[in-house]
């Protein structure tokens, strides 16, 4: 079985939909804050911090990592989240203008029972926000069928 990026090991009767890596440190596509984001990030990992997050999305279940790096080696702390598919009520995109009028930010987003997740797309188009919020959407529907 191949380990995915986020460390999720899937079930022998499992199949992998998609894996979204999160975008925790830009606000938006646009350049500029993607490079205020990667000064950030460039910043923290001089003092030894990473975060990376991860939605990981199978024909069974949907999975939140966040794994959190100090000290350049200390690994502190790991979330892992199961979501049931069946407790999902609402899955969607969200796209907000970002520097006045350019550069369009566009948020997947899913409303449970008990919570609400937004994550950044590294996409630039609506098609291709459409194309990853079917995807979510035909795996989370097949499972409540």
């Amino acid at each position: 079985m191949a380990e995915l990026k986020s460390g999720v090991v899937l079930n022998e009767d499992e199949t992998l939909v998609m894996e979204l890596e999160a975008e925790l440190w830009a606000t938006s596509s646009n350049p500029m804050a993607r490079m205020v984001g990667n000064v950030q990030k460039f910043i923290a990992k001089i003092f030894g911090t990473r975060i990376k997050g991860y939605l990981v999305v199978t024909d069974k279940r949907v999975i939140e990592v966040t794994d959190t790096v100090n000290c350049y080696c200390f690994n502190v702390g790991r979330h892992v989240k199961y979501v049931l598919p069946g407790s999902i009520k609402e899955i969607g995109y969200e796209k907000s203008a970002t520097c006045g009028c350019f550069c369009p930010a566009y948020h997947l987003y899913y409303e449970g029972f008990t919570q609400v997740t937004s994550v950044l797309l590294t996409c630039a188009s609506d098609e291709e926000a459409q194309k990853v919020v079917d995807t979510f959407y035909k795996a989370v529907f097949a499972n409540q069928t």
